[in-house]
C-alpha cells in the first residue's frame, strides 16, 4: 500500500504540472519520513550516491561539446558543406536537414539542443527556398531524435548509470539505429519529393564542393577522436569526450572563433543543463531506492512473466508501456523512473541488457515529437516562429518510419547488438 501511495503521489503531482524533480522527491521524502528516522538518514546517502558514478562524468563533456559546436559555427559549415553535394537533387534540403541531423548528432547528445542548434538555420532556408512550412519543421523535428542515438549520446549515459552497463557499449550499439533512423527518414524525403521538380538548387562545381567540404571536415575530427578512441579501445568513453572537447577548444582557440564571451556562453549552457539533469538523476536515485525497498522490480517480473514469458511479448509491452511515458514525460525522466524497473524482467527473460537499452532510449525518445509534450517542437517553435500545432501536424506522417524503426531495433536485436560484440562489448 506505501508503493502504491508514493507512485500515486507521483502521478498526482506531475499531472498538476509540478516538475519532475519536485514530484518524484516529494512523495519519496514523505515515504521515508514514514518510515522513521533510521530510514530517514538514508536519504542524503542514496541521493549522494546516485551521482557519483563515473559515467555520469561524461555528461557536461558531451553537453559542451554540443555547445562548442554551436557556438564555433560548425553547424553553419556541415549545412553549406551537405548542401553544396546534394543541392541539385529533388527536395535537396530535406536530405541536407537530415546530413546535417547525422553530421551534428557525433558532437552532441542532446537532441533539445541538435534542434534549437540545426531549427535555426535549416528552416528559414527551407521557408526561403519554396519548402511547405510544414515539411520543413516536420522533418527538422523528426531527424532531431538522431541526436540522442549516435554516441554522444546523454539519455544512453543515463541508462549506464540506472541499469549499472557498460557505457561504452551501450553507446556503440546505438550506431547502427541512428543510421537506420537516417535512411528511413531519407527514404520518406524521397518519396514526398518524387513530384517536386522546383525544389532543386543549381548544381555546385567540385572546387566549390571541395571549399565546403574544407570548412566542415576539421570539426569533423572530434567525433572521430570520440567514436574511433572507443572502438580501438584506447580511451573510456569519458576520456574521448574529455579529448573531443579539447580538440574542439584548440580548433576555435586556433580559427580565433572562440573568444572570451563564447567560452562564457558554452559554460553557462553547460553549466544550465548539466544541473537539470543530474537533479533529475538524483531525485530518482531516491525514487528507486523506495521502489527497490517495496520489492517493485520483483513483482514487475513476477507479473510480466506470469502473462507470458515470450521475449518479444515481453517487449511488445514494454514499448507500450514506454511510448505512453514518452508522450507525458520527457525522456531522461521517462528512462531514469522505468529502465530499473524493467530491466531485472528483460534479463530474467533472456533479452540483452544493451538492446534493451536501446529499445527504451528509442520509445521515450518518440516522446519529443508527440504530443501533448513533444519538447522538440517546442524548441523549434521558440527559434522559427512557426507555431506548436503546425509542427506536431507536420511532423505526423514522420511518425510512420519512426516507428517502423523502432520496431525493426525491438524485434531485430542484431541491429543494436552487432557491432558491441564486434568490437568485444558482449560476452
Amino acid at each position: 500500500m506505501s508503493v502504491l501511495l508514493v507512485i500515486a503521489g507521483v502521478l498526482v503531482l506531475l499531472l498538476l504540472g509540478v516538475p519532475v524533480f519536485f514530484a518524484l522527491i516529494l512523495p519519496s521524502l514523505v515515504y521515508f519520513a514514514v518510515q522513521g528516522p533510521e530510514e530517514l538518514t538514508a536519504v542524503i546517502p542514496t541521493t549522494a550516491g546516485g551521482l557519483n558514478s563515473f559515467p555520469l562524468v561524461a555528461v557536461p563533456l558531451f553537453i559542451m561539446m554540443g555547445a562548442l559546436a554551436n557556438e564555433t559555427g560548425v553547424t553553419e559549415r556541415l549545412f553549406t558543406a551537405a548542401d553544396k553535394f546534394l543541392g541539385h537533387l529533388r527536395g535537396s534540403l530535406g536530405y541536407v536537414n537530415v546530413t546535417v541531423s547525422l553530421g551534428f548528432s557525433w558532437m552532441s547528445g542532446s537532441a533539445l539542443a541538435d534542434s534549437a542548434a540545426l531549427g535555426r538555420i535549416e528552416v528559414p532556408a527551407m521557408l526561403k527556398r519554396g519548402y511547405p512550412s510544414s515539411f520543413a519543421t516536420g522533418i527538422t523535428a523528426a531527424s532531431g531524435i538522431v541526436g540522442p542515438v549516435m554516441p554522444p549520446s546523454i539519455p544512453a549515459v543515463l541508462y549506464a548509470v540506472a541499469a549499472g552497463v557498460s557505457l561504452g557499449g551501450l553507446l556503440i550499439a546505438g550506431i547502427l539505429p541512428a543510421l537506420l533512423l537516417v535512411l528511413a527518414l531519407m527514404l520518406s524525403v524521397f518519396i514526398w519529393a518524387r513530384d517536386k521538380h522546383d525544389l532543386v538548387s543549381p548544381k555546385a562545381t567540385w572546387s566549390e564542393r571541395a571549399r565546403a567540404a574544407a570548412g566542415a571536415v576539421p570539426a569533423l575530427v572530434a567525433p572521430v577522436l570520440l567514436l574511433g578512441g572507443i572502438l580501438v579501445g584506447v580511451f573510456t568513453p569519458t576520456e574521448a569526450a574529455a579529448v573531443a572537447v579539447g580538440y574542439l577548444v584548440i580548433l576555435g582557440l586556433v580559427s580565433r572563433v572562440l573568444t572570451r564571451a563564447v567560452l562564457g556562453r558554452v559554460l553557462a549552457t553547460t553549466a544550465r543543463n548539466v544541473g537539470a539533469i543530474l537533479v533529475l538523476v538524483a531525485a530518482a536515485s531516491l525514487f528507486g531506492r523506495v521502489m527497490t525497498l517495496e520489492q517493485v522490480p520483483q513483482a514487475m517480473t513476477d507479473t510480466l512473466t506470469g502473462l507470458s514469458e515470450n521475449p518479444a511479448v515481453f517487449l511488445g509491452m514494454t514499448l507500450v508501456i514506454l511510448l505512453i511515458a514518452g508522450m507525458l514525460l520527457e525522456p531522461a525522466s521517462a528512462l531514469l523512473i522505468f529502465a530499473p524497473v524493467l530491466l531485472p524482467t528483460a534479463q530474467e527473460l533472456g533479452i540483452d541488457p544493451l538492446h534493451f537499452g536501446s529499445v527504451v532510449i528509442l520509445s521515450v525518445l518518440l516522446g519529443l515529437v508527440t504530443p501533448p509534450v513533444g519538447l522538440i517542437c517546442y524548441v523549434l517553435s521558440d527559434v522559427t516562429d512557426v507555431s506548436v500545432s503546425d509542427i506536431f501536424r507536420g511532423v505526423a506522417p514522420f511518425y510512420v518510419p519512426l516507428v517502423a524503426c523502432l520496431l525493426l531495433v525491438t524485434f531485430v536485436p542484431s541491429i543494436t547488438l552487432a557491432l558491441p560484440t564486434a568490437f568485444g562489448f558482449t560476452g
